[in-house]
């Protein structure tokens, strides 16, 4: 089955291959080589020299994670979908003060809007999805990030779950704190493993904070790694760590970061001038993401009675989120997808369609 929804994503066999390497002891020098080894990779994925903390869980995890570790006074939670308010969750569960600002599906946080909440001075953390999967949009994190700047003593957290691997993030230019992400989309590996920076600033703030929980607790994970030389606290997914170190070495060496961003943009391309010629994207193609297109259902179609059809052909799409579904069908090309396989799938399609 080749799978074209948001995560999980279809898995190279070498990849699988590679988490079946015996195991070693998680407090092991071979174990403390196998986490710098990530983190210096990582590093040079981010462009950036702040800590490096992994988490055996989703990408959710990290989100909790950073709002409760770093969240003293209170945190602007900005919204573009269902994964900008599972933050929001998080926090009113957590019992930490937080505000929503949430936009209509579709649409992009704007940089003026960030501007105008910032300078109340009522907030000591934002939260800002870069990729959200639930329509396909993929926020100015850039332009929003020279906003967040002028407030030095706000910590910026950015989700990048679906778009690290597939579109280049630099943290050195966005200055961000603590940037997350996980296994199971652009990175192209199985689900259970989430990364994320820890920036001095961000370390400095959760020393502030108290109840920061214990599993979740970056700076607990922060302090483990210098204490124990690239230890995890708690016992890791070893397998996941693996076959991550084996896969940056693919993405860095063999692929190139450049080479890789440019084949999901130019699948990303193929993709939204199918549905601009057969359907409609779901939002302006300006903030069209490149790593998953949202299409607007305009003629109708059964999307369950289509994926049916795919999926005894071996592929598989997504329906539309919640309460998009059957409103909207998303197509995700990310990872290691190749531009032959969007071709293959789009064919089929239109096969189907009668298109």
């Amino acid at each position: 089955m080749k799978l074209f929804i948001p995560g999980p994503v279809t898995v190279r066999p070498d990849i699988l291959e590679k988490m079946s390497t015996p195991m070693i002891g998680h407090r092991s020098k071979e174990a403390s080589e196998l986490q710098r080894s990530i983190s210096l990779k990582m590093q040079k994925l981010w462009n950036t020299n702040d800590a490096i903390l992994l988490s055996t869980s989703s990408g959710s995890g990290l989100m909790e994670g950073a709002i409760r570790s770093c969240t003293k006074e209170r945190a602007a939670i900005f919204s573009i979908g269902a994964f900008g308010n599972r933050w929001y969750q998080m926090a009113e569960q957590n019992g930490l003060n937080a505000d929503l600002f949430e936009d209509e599906k579709g649409e992009i946080s704007k940089p003026e809007k960030v501007e105008e909440v910032l300078s109340t001075g009522k907030y000591d953390l934002i939260t800002l999805t870069h990729n959200e999967t639930s329509t396909g949009v993929q926020n100015p994190i850039y332009e929003i990030a020279e906003v967040v700047k002028r407030y030095p003593e706000v910590i910026f957290c950015i989700d990048t779950v679906s778009s690290t691997g597939g579109v280049d993030i630099d943290i050195e230019k966005l200055g961000a704190d603590i940037v997350l992400t996980s296994t199971q989309k652009c990175l192209g590996l199985p689900p259970g493993l989430a990364i994320c920076t820890f920036s001095d600033k961000a370390i400095a703030k959760a020393r502030e904070v108290e109840n920061r929980g214990f599993y979740l607790d970056l700076l607990a994970i922060y302090e483990y790694i210098l204490k124990k030389d690239f230890q995890y606290p708690s016992t890791p997914s070893i397998s996941h760590m693996y076959a991550l170190d084996y896969q940056l070495s693919y993405i860095l060496e063999v692929e190139g970061k450049v080479e890789r961003y440019k084949r999901h943009k130019q699948m990303a391309e193929l993709v939204r001038n199918w549905a601009k010629t057969n359907f409609q994207l779901f939002t302006d193609e300006k903030i069209s993401s490149d790593t998953v297109t949202c299409i607007s259902n305009n003629k109708g179609i059964d999307v369950k009675a289509l994926n049916e059809n795919l999926k005894a052909r071996g592929m598989q799409i997504s329906n539309g989120y919640g309460d998009l579904k059957e409103k909207t069908f998303r197509i995700a090309h990310m990872a290691d997808t190749k531009v032959e396989d969007i071709v293959m799938l789009l064919k089929n399609i239109d096969e189907i369609l009668c298109l």
